[in-house]
């Protein structure tokens, strides 16, 4: 690639302000034509931000400060205008019509049309080119519901390519990619990157950003901290930046107290719902202690959720066998109730859709799990439910004006936190997260670590689902390893490595029906 000199974006003096928040204070950017440049920051740092007002989300008039690309100010009213100009954007949460086909929604809105009517055969073949270039082997006539998450960002990408893209901002584009599919779509930018196209890329994976990265923009609370080349830099000076501070460790101090056992699942065997006979866990024990915080590691499509869902009150599966021991008694869990009842919480991977209500406040979604505990004759005590809200606020830190203040509107660790809060106040014995740390910041992961270990030290049991080793490693007690639904192993922390536990991440086969 050639030595990067041209500048084909600056962003000055941009400040961007929400009721109660101010989100972007006097924000620069410079971006290189032909280049991937990262933006790095914590969760509520500014960076989605940002590139919502580049990309006319934003419109001109709802921020100060001005934007020039590629030599020319824009001001942008909305995200056809900067289409226009060939900035595309593809935001975290992908905005594909799941009941079209890739074809239908590569040309959405921008439609080959003669005479008035879609010509379906050279909408077809233009969408069959554009896959190619994404290297995705699909039908463009494929319903896009069939595809998988990794597949579906390729799609947007093609659909980026249709508009003549010439600065593509992606936010968070590997957050729900295994790793396969991440290694695909970086390479897929670099591809790009040699055709030309500029990259702006969202990441809270540092090990990615160093990688594919040619410079590194890092924000901090809003502000515009410095931009580095990538070349030589570590990921504990990018992680210096955007905290302020140097995190010697990455995950809090913690001398565990475990008790007695607490839990048990024995011989736990869970088929598909969908697809008769197919058995996705099979013969599962494990156990769970007072205090203990305890790892299940497994690749994508172990069975790790599938194994954490069956037993949260039967919410996944079917044909479910074995048996729950709760303090030494076998116990029937039949709906998520009588899980709750039975001091039993699940933190789902998915915050947004399954943990979060995001078009309600703060406090409706931490007492969601146990309004009868704010019960008075079958009415919510809304004055205590506000208390209670306003202590898990305080106490773990959740950065809102009020808990009034209504959750979609959070970072992403914020939204993690009041996940944690609405479970921790239904109080709960064994407490099952489900990648608690997805798609946040060190800085809030350090956070969450925190609260986990004082869950623990309150004596509550503690299983966490995580695809990051480091992290079940630097946080759990006793690891369990899931390989294509059978577990293959239970290592203590002391003796634990990431190669002894891909190694028992890989021995299982394929489960026969």
């Amino acid at each position: 690639m050639s030595e990067l000199t041209d500048t084909i974006l600056r962003m000055r003096g941009i400040s961007k302000t929400f009721p109660g928040v101010r989100a972007l204070d006097d924000v620069n950017l410079e971006v290189l034509r032909g280049e991937i440049h990262a933006i790095c920051g914590e969760n509520g740092a500014g960076k989605s931000t940002l590139m919502k007002v580049l990309s006319g989300v934003y419109p001109h008039g709802e921020y100060d400060g001005e934007i020039e690309f590629d030599g020319e100010p824009c001001r942008f009213g909305g995200i056809r205008d900067s289409e226009h100009k060939g900035i595309v954007i593809i935001h975290q949460e992908l905005a594909l019509a799941s009941n079209l086909s890739i074809a239908e929604n590569i040309y959405l809105g921008n439609e080959m049309a003669t005479r008035g009517l879609i010509d379906w055969n050279r909408t077809n073949a233009a969408a069959a080119d554009l896959l190619r270039r994404v290297g995705l082997h699909e039908n463009p006539t494929t319903p896009v519901l069939d595809l998988g998450v990794g597949k579906q960002q390729l799609v947007e990408i093609a659909k980026a390519l249709s508009k003549r893209v010439r600065l593509l901002i992606l936010d968070e584009p590997t957050a729900a990619l295994n790793d396969d599919d991440s290694a695909h779509l970086l390479e897929l930018l670099r591809g790009l990157r040699e055709d030309g196209i500029t990259c702006v890329i969202i990441s809270h994976k540092l090990n990615e950003v160093l990688d594919i990265a040619d410079r590194v923009t890092i924000l901090r609370d809003g502000r515009t901290i410095t931009t580095l080349p990538s070349e030589g830099l570590t990921e504990d000076r990018i992680i210096s930046g955007m905290v302020g501070r140097d995190l010697d460790h990455r995950f809090p101090p913690h001398e565990p107290k475990i008790g007695e056992e607490v839990f048990r699942v024995e011989n736990w065997t869970v088929h598909s719902p969908t697809q008769h006979g197919r058995v996705l866990v099979r013969d599962a024990t494990l156990s769970l202690k007072r205090g203990e915080i305890v790892g299940l590691a497994g690749l994508m499509g172990a069975g790790r959720t599938e194994l954490a869902m069956s037993i949260f009150g039967r919410s996944y599966g079917s044909d479910i066998s074995g048996r729950l021991i709760k303090d030494g008694k076998e116990i029937r869990l039949r709906s998520v109730g009588e899980a709750i009842e039975h001091g039993i919480a699940y933190a789902t991977e998915d915050r947004k859709r399954y943990g979060l209500n995001l078009i309600e406040d703060i406090k409706r979604n931490v007492s969601a799990a146990a309004l009868s505990r704010l019960a008075k004759r079958g009415w919510v005590d809304d004055n205590e439910e506000y208390k209670v809200a306003e202590g898990y606020r305080k106490s773990l830190n959740i950065k809102a004006p009020s808990v009034s203040s209504v959750t979609g509107k959070l970072s992403g660790g914020n939204q993690q936190k009041v996940v944690l809060a609405k479970w921790i106040f239904t109080d709960p014995d064994v407490l099952i997260l489900d990648e608690p740390t997805r798609g946040i910041d060190v800085g809030a992961k350090y956070e969450i670590y925190t609260i986990i270990n004082e869950l623990a030290d309150a004596g509550k049991a503690v299983l966490v689902i995580s695809s990051e080793l480091p992290e079940l490693l630097g946080l759990c007690d006793r690891i369990y390893t899931l390989s294509a639904g059978r577990i293959t192993g239970e290592v203590p922390r002391a003796e634990a490595t990431q190669e002894g536990l891909m190694t028992l991440m890989t021995a299982g086969q394929e489960i026969p029906s």
